[in-house]
């Protein structure tokens, strides 16, 4: 779970709600697109929030930013039915966003939020610019977050919220604890979790645990790829990203000192490495 350093937006940004024939999307936005647009979608148990440190210097580099909310995810609504969280579905919300904000953006996936931007890719490769996989993988998560998921799908429903979320922090890997994260912030995962739909939760875990290798799909499509990652990451093996940058030609960027949520343990390093694939192309 990414843990952002601070909620509060920098000077420039914004929140908003992008409207799209899909629904409307709770976002953040800073900067104008001189170079461009880049939209940033969160992965599982995450949010817009997530990309809070990534706004200034995107948008001083001349790029309009904007990280959203899924359906069902934080502060954008979803659908009641279990069947409105599907991958295809999820994919074409952020098929219907690109195009909500002039289509042709720099696309970039954080963790779960890789797989579903890869499932629009694969639909609509015409409609981005470019495509950034953050810490995701190849296809179905590791051993370890696969049992852990699995407990949650189990939990989900017989527990409330409130108890799930007590459970879960018992089962944080031991770089997640952090002593020194502020109230405020400790306050807000809570908040956000609780907020979260579980149909969207349940959903999210099963793709984790299925998702197939489509990357051979991906490597077909003329769009540049760029794959970023932590030098550790307790969702997939650092080296499946490895292989899997190898495999589509993309450009690869290890982060010092992050694990699986890069643009939070090092923002501008992170930064840095996705200003420079975005000036290419």
């Amino acid at each position: 779970m990414s843990k952002p350093p601070t909620l509060e937006l920098p000077e420039g940004a914004h929140a908003r709600q992008l409207r799209t024939p899909r629904g409307e999307f709770a976002a953040h936005e800073a900067g104008e697109p001189t170079r461009g647009t880049v939209l940033l979608v969160p992965g599982f148990t995450g949010s817009k929030e997530d990309f809070i440190t990534l706004l200034t210097p995107v948008a001083e580099a001349g790029y309009r930013v904007v990280a959203v909310d899924g359906r069902g995810q934080y502060e954008s609504a979803g659908p009641q039915e279990a069947s409105g969280y599907a991958q295809p579905e999820l994919a074409a919300d952020v098929s219907a966003q690109c195009d909500a904000l002039g289509g042709g953006v720099h696309l970039l996936g954080h963790s779960l939020g890789g797989l579903i931007c890869r499932a629009a890719v694969l639909a609509e490769p015409k409609a981005f610019r470019s495509f950034t996989v953050m810490s995701s993988g190849p296809a179905s998560v590791g051993d370890q977050q696969q049992e852990r998921l699995k407990l949650l799908l189990g939990a989900l429903p017989v527990l409330d919220m409130a108890a799930i979320w007590q459970a879960m922090r018992d089962l944080d890997p031991p770089e997640a604890a952090d002593a020194q994260t502020p109230q405020a912030v400790r306050d807000f995962l809570r908040r956000r979790w609780m907020a979260t739909d579980p149909r969207q939760l349940i959903a999210g875990a099963e793709q984790l645990l299925s998702e197939p290798d489509r990357v051979d799909e991906l490597a077909a499509l003329d769009l540049p790829y760029h794959v970023l990652s932590g030098e550790r990451d307790y969702a997939w093996p650092v080296e499946l990203m490895d292989d899997m940058a190898h495999r589509l030609g993309a450009r690869r960027s290890l982060i010092p000192g992050a694990e699986h949520s890069p643009a939070v343990e090092n923002p501008a390093a992170t930064a840095q490495a996705l200003l420079a694939f975005w000036q290419q192309h």
